[in-house]
């Protein structure tokens, strides 16, 4: 009977495992960051899935597709290039108005004179609300037109089609689109080299903006440095790699994504120069997943950026799905979401934005929009990083404190508290928690602090073996002489 028990028991802790494993993989998969090594780290998920906005939110309306995104403070407006709508709901995702055809002030359909066709979307890719102007931004892509409505009653107000003093060889079709306070349009043309595009407000170009460097292929930069006038001119030209999304921040800088290949950077933030001033002082770049785990290694392609009034960003990549969040300096601070056919997965990202604390991610193929809110952890590190950026020190600490007591693999928390002692000039303990931290920056700065305040403390100490020393020798030198004499 003991021999049949225990034949029992080893079976079903064997049936165990592998369920144990699978957990732990999807786990891993789906909430993790990297630690200073490179490696995956399990981490508490910091948003879960609440609401969804798909077609059954819209009652008898069809939902195509959702191909961008924009939260303004009342509103949610959806973009859907298959069905050339942009669906508008309330901050409730109660579903308001479905715009289509362009009416005028009266709620007439603009019938074109020169066609003699009623005016209505054809199939746009992005969207923008103006507080400032109080004015709606539609990117009617395949029209190749801007179409400028009245933030209230929907009416039409302009429409912005190429400017005739725009230069080079971009096509104007634009796919997404910003609006800054001074009613400054910053464009991104799908397949562009030559930058963002920025019209004035009268829809007149002003130039091209954000300069995104190509890779440099020392091989072909070997051979054309040998070759002849005649032989560079047949081989094959390097461009400028195109931006795909934009979007703003606090400070009216603009932040801006790549997924080409040939782009030296994923993700960019530009100055009024045009300059990248993007801060990238985590453990490695904002580059996304520095591993896949798969057979091939397939490399993050950020399709959106969004920010939040505080600095955080969160990037949505198409490869696997996934969202990345970073903070301003370009510290890691949570992945989550993955593909799959499951709701709240990913198989088609297109656009991602913040509404308060919360996410909303699309997804084309799904047709649908997904609310992510903060977890317990995932709002504690919101708030420790918004105390940061508004340089309130000591409640930052407490809120990074409160995440390492909710999850120890938190690298840039153990930074965040040693900052916190840093700025209240309590070195050694600063110096305690950036080396749990791995932050080797923060830590020559704490040790050189407290290594001059060591000094001041106990320089009378310090100089008085200096001074024996000093004396011993002379009083040596003296004596020898002395002798010697």
């Amino acid at each position: 009977m003991k021999y049949k028990w225990a034949a029992i028991l080893a079976f079903i802790l064997v049936m165990m495992l592998p369920s144990a494993n699978v957990f732990a993989a999807n786990t891993i998969e789906r909430n993790y960051t990297y630690d200073f090594w490179g490696n995956s780290q399990k981490s508490l998920p910091a948003f879960e899935l609440v609401n969804t906005i798909d077609g059954s939110s819209m009652g008898d309306i069809p939902l195509g597709s959702v191909d961008d995104i924009f939260v303004s403070s009342d509103r949610i407006f959806l973009v859907d290039s298959t069905e050339s709508r942009v669906d508008v709901f309330d901050k409730g995702l109660k579903f308001l108005i479905s715009i289509k055809l362009i009416r005028d002030e009266s709620g007439r359909i603009i019938v074109n004179p020169e066609t003699n066709q009623q005016l209505m979307l054809n199939k746009p890719e992005g969207v923008f609300f103006s507080e400032a102007s109080n004015e709606l931004f539609i990117a009617d892509t395949e029209a190749g037109r801007i179409v400028v409505l009245d933030g209230t009653t929907y009416a039409f107000k302009q429409s912005i089609e190429k400017p005739a003093n725009m230069v080079g060889v971009t096509q104007f079709k634009p796919s997404k689109i910003v609006v800054d306070k001074d009613g400054q349009i910053s464009v991104v043309v799908q397949g562009s080299y030559e930058g963002i595009i920025q019209l004035n407000h009268d829809g007149t170009f002003a130039r091209y903006f954000g300069l995104n460097k190509p890779r440099v292929n020392l091989v072909d930069y070997f051979w054309k440095s040998l070759a002849s006038n005649q032989q560079k001119q047949k081989m094959k030209k390097i461009f400028a790699p195109s931006f795909n999304n934009l979007t703003f921040d606090s400070e009216g800088l603009i932040y801006a994504t790549t997924f080409d290949a040939s782009a030296q950077n994923k993700v960019f933030r530009f100055n009024s120069k045009g300059e990248n001033v993007l801060l990238q002082n985590g453990y490695f770049p904002v580059i996304g997943d520095l591993h896949t785990g798969g057979i091939v290694e397939k490399k993050s392609q950020f399709v959106d950026v969004a920010v939040s009034d505080f600095g955080v960003y969160a990037l949505l990549d198409k490869t696997m799905g996934r969202v990345f969040l970073y903070n301003f300096e370009g510290d890691l601070m949570n992945i989550f979401g993955s593909s799959g056919n499951l709701k709240g997965n990913l198989k088609e990202p297109t656009a991602i934005t913040w509404s308060g604390d919360q996410l909303i991610v699309t997804d084309k193929s799904f047709a649908a929009a997904y609310l992510f809110q903060p977890t317990e952890f995932g709002q504690a590190a919101l708030n420790a990083e918004r105390q940061y950026y508004n340089g309130k020190w000591e409640a930052a600490g407490a809120e990074y404190e409160r995440t390492l007591h909710m999850n120890a693999n938190y690298d840039i928390a153990y930074t965040g508290v040693g900052r916190n002692y840093l700025m209240r000039d309590r070195f050694e303990d600063a110096m305690y928690y950036f080396e749990l931290g791995n932050s080797r920056g923060y830590y020559s700065k704490a040790y050189n602090e407290y290594r001059n305040l060591f000094i001041q403390h106990n320089f009378m100490w310090l100089i008085i073996p200096i001074v024996l020393a000093a004396f011993a020798l002379f009083y040596s030198e003296y004596r020898y002489n002395r002798r010697s004499r």
